[in-house]
């Protein structure tokens, strides 16, 4: 049977399993059971159609009874990068993006990076699963090299892609831009203490920020207001310290402590910068001078 003889129902659960052995590297019967809601026998069937469409792509193992994706894998959907990432970040992982037909009528500004999605989906796998990865990762500043890190979230900063990780090599947190990794291999050894993600202070530390309507730039501050939906003249964001440096460069947010920033792109204005502190990537962070702080 070929996939266009398929119903829609047949093609939901085959992405559905195509989905979880890309993304998450395993699936077992009772997964697409709960999922779907259908008895044991008809899962068995869903399994056994899409070993029958990709003999090579999973194999079982008896001890853990489940199926787990083989070297040999491709995908049998088409999951574009760009929509499944948006899914992907709004927990919307059903991998059904390449099934139907409607179009949306829903624009988004281009971006000019995609990353590769069989890199973000052993980059996911390797967060999903809690294992450490090497990577071959290509910076500014050193060039191309390989690298071992424990990745433990994907973000989108607004501008690009990357993975928060803790790098072996500088035994230290970091961003990793998705792009710019070239190769990705599971290595199969135990996370070690300091590496997850609880350790990751920069992480699990949260920010208040006040932003409010930029008070030399902006003529008509209800304007401001309404367009990020304020309460008596103040928006309160609460934010990872290791994402504030993106957020405050992604939207032109004033970060100088009289805001002295001059320009009609700095419409918002940081109220307390001094929550900052101690933060680190803030280099990016429109008008914050670190040596300024007490």
């Amino acid at each position: 049977m070929s996939w266009q003889q398929l119903s829609f129902a047949q093609k939901q659960r085959l992405a559905y399993i195509d989905f979880k052995l890309l993304f998450i590297g395993h699936v077992t019967r009772s997964e697409v059971v709960n999922y779907f809601g259908q008895g044991l026998s008809s899962a068995s069937r869903d399994i056994t159609l899409y070993k029958e469409l990709r003999p090579q792509n999973m194999e079982y193992d008896s001890r853990e009874k489940r199926y787990y994706q083989t070297p040999e894998f491709t995908p049998l959907v088409e999951h574009d990068a760009k929509k499944t990432l948006a899914k992907l970040a709004n927990h919307i992982s059903d991998g059904l993006d390449a099934i139907g037909d409607i179009d949306f009528p829903v624009e988004a500004p281009s971006q000019l990076n995609i990353p590769n999605i069989f890199i973000v989906a052993r980059l996911i796998q390797a967060t999903v699963n809690k294992k450490a990865i090497s990577i071959t990762y290509t910076s500014l500043s050193s060039g191309s090299g390989a690298r071992e890190v424990v990745p433990h979230n994907i973000v989108d900063n607004g501008l690009r892609w990357h993975v928060r990780a803790f790098d072996r090599k500088s035994s230290s947190f970091r961003d990793f831009v998705i792009t710019r990794i070239s190769k990705v291999s599971l290595i199969n050894a135990k996370v070690n203490q300091g590496e997850d993600k609880l350790h990751d202070y920069q992480w699990m530390r949260m920010m208040p920020l006040r932003l409010v309507p930029h008070p030399e730039n902006i003529k008509h501050p209800t304007a401001i207001e309404l367009d990020y939906s304020m309460n008596d003249g103040m928006l309160e964001l609460n934010v990872r310290a290791a994402m504030a440096g993106y957020l405050l460069r992604r939207w032109n947010v004033d970060c100088t402590a009289n805001a002295s920033l001059r320009g009609a792109e700095y419409q918002l204005w940081l109220k307390n910068r001094q929550t900052l502190y101690g933060a680190e990537n803030l280099t990016i962070a429109p008008g914050y001078e670190p040596d300024n702080e007490n």
